[in-house]
């Protein structure tokens, strides 16, 4: 008889023996069992059978220290979509969601779920903390435009104009192409630019051609 079979019959002799004295109390104290775990064991019993009553492992406990899910899901959400190493990972869930993790704190949740390398042609580039111990994404957007010149279908030249924006911070990017080089493009695309990042924008630089 193995261990789970010899738990079994251990708690059907005092499920049983409760039911032929009637008297739930004594048979606990008369066995050195809470009244709590006995009825567990019967209601057990009544849905599942006998294979109720085996000990189900325990239920591996939150550790209080480590990160909730719902902020390690922000972390690996943040990693995937725009690519942020753990430094931008702590800036931005600082400032916009008040949540304070430490890098090394991510660098572990990154880790534990194979995301602590990025794939080929996604890694960014190193930046020096000097250059960046300020920096938070939408401090900075720089937008410039470019004059695209192609062939149309008829053998004509045919001029457009891209308008790009760049995060310092996250190098998250947008872009749209205009037809005309105009004031009202440029305020066009500044509400793109706001509409489609995914944080707020505190100041935006242009370049001048």
């Amino acid at each position: 008889m193995n261990k789970d079979q010899r738990e079994i019959q251990r708690k059907l002799r005092i499920l049983r023996h409760a039911e032929e004295t009637g008297h739930v109390a004594k048979t606990c104290r008369y066995f050195g069992v809470g009244r709590s775990s006995f009825y567990r064991w019967r209601q057990a019993y009544a849905d599942r059978g006998e294979s109720g009553l085996i000990n189900a492992p325990p239920i591996p406990k939150w550790h209080a220290n480590r990160t909730s899910p719902e902020r390690e899901e922000k972390v690996l959400h943040l990693r995937r979509k725009y690519h942020l190493g753990p430094i931008r990972i702590v800036w931005y869930l600082e400032r916009y969601h008040d949540i304070k993790m430490s890098d090394s704190t991510v660098s572990r949740i990154l880790r534990r779920h194979g995301l602590n390398r990025l794939p080929r042609g996604t890694r960014m580039r190193k930046v020096h903390t000097k250059r960046y111990q300020k920096q938070v994404p939408g401090h900075h957007i720089k937008m410039d435009v470019k004059f695209l010149t192609f062939i149309g279908n008829k053998g004509e030249k045919v001029r457009r104009f891209q308008y790009t924006a760049i995060d310092d911070a996250t190098r998250v990017r947008a872009l749209k192409v205009y037809k005309k080089y105009t004031q009202a493009n440029a305020i066009n695309f500044v509400d793109h630019v706001i509409e489609k990042f995914p944080f707020r924008i505190r100041e935006i630089r242009t370049t001048s051609h």
